[in-house]
């Protein structure tokens, strides 16, 4: 039988990244799809935090079993910026390219380049909550490379590469990234179910 799922996401890229790990067996639908448009706010002061308030909007509203995840890069040489603030780093308004610049601006000069991005999972199934975290480490490059992926693909090194996530390509990070990680978690919570 099929299980049908909602990620509470609008992320393209992160639809795709789930669906490519859970297969056939699974149908993952996005917010869109729902047509679920309102902005769900995140205010929240940790990725457990915002993943949560996602999923629980999504399941006190339409009662379907739903998944929402939160991600953050922490870069230690600042204190774990942009952590929870990743995807808004340069300001309000969503900004890749901006945040990217950022970043590398911040880490001018700085001999400690090491960071990890974190993947917090909130799963809403059949009233139950439980969480499922993924975290890869790496380094942060000192300019953009590659063309694959989004948001800070072009600058995260995963430990043991030489290049970045956009280098290596879709197939090879959603193999080893974070988020992949802890759709894994995900996936195989949900099959023995």
């Amino acid at each position: 039988m099929i299980k049908k799922l909602i990620f509470a996401t609008k992320n393209s890229h992160k639809l795709l990244e789930a669906r490519c790990i859970f297969g056939k067996n699974f149908q993952i639908f996005s917010l869109q799809e729902i047509v679920c448009l309102e902005d769900i706010i995140e205010n929240s002061t940790s990725l457990k935090g915002n993943a949560l308030l996602k999923a629980q909007h999504v399941y006190q509203t339409y009662k379907l079993d739903c998944f929402s995840d939160d991600t953050g890069l922490e870069v230690y040489s600042l204190n774990n910026a942009p952590g929870i603030y990743s995807s808004r780093y340069a300001g309000e308004i969503k900004n890749p390219k901006a945040n990217v610049c950022k970043l590398l601006k911040e880490l001018k000069g700085k001999n400690n380049r090491s960071a990890q991005f974190r993947t917090v999972i909130a799963l809403i199934y059949k009233g139950e909550t439980i969480f499922f975290e993924g975290v890869v480490k790496g380094t942060i490059a000192k300019e953009e490379k590659g063309i694959t992926g989004f948001d800070y693909d072009c600058i995260f090194i995963p430990k043991g590469y030489t290049k970045t996530f956009a280098e290596l390509g879709v197939e090879i990070k959603n193999t080893i990234s974070h988020r992949a990680e802890a759709l894994k978690k995900l996936k195989n919570f949900l099959d023995k179910k």
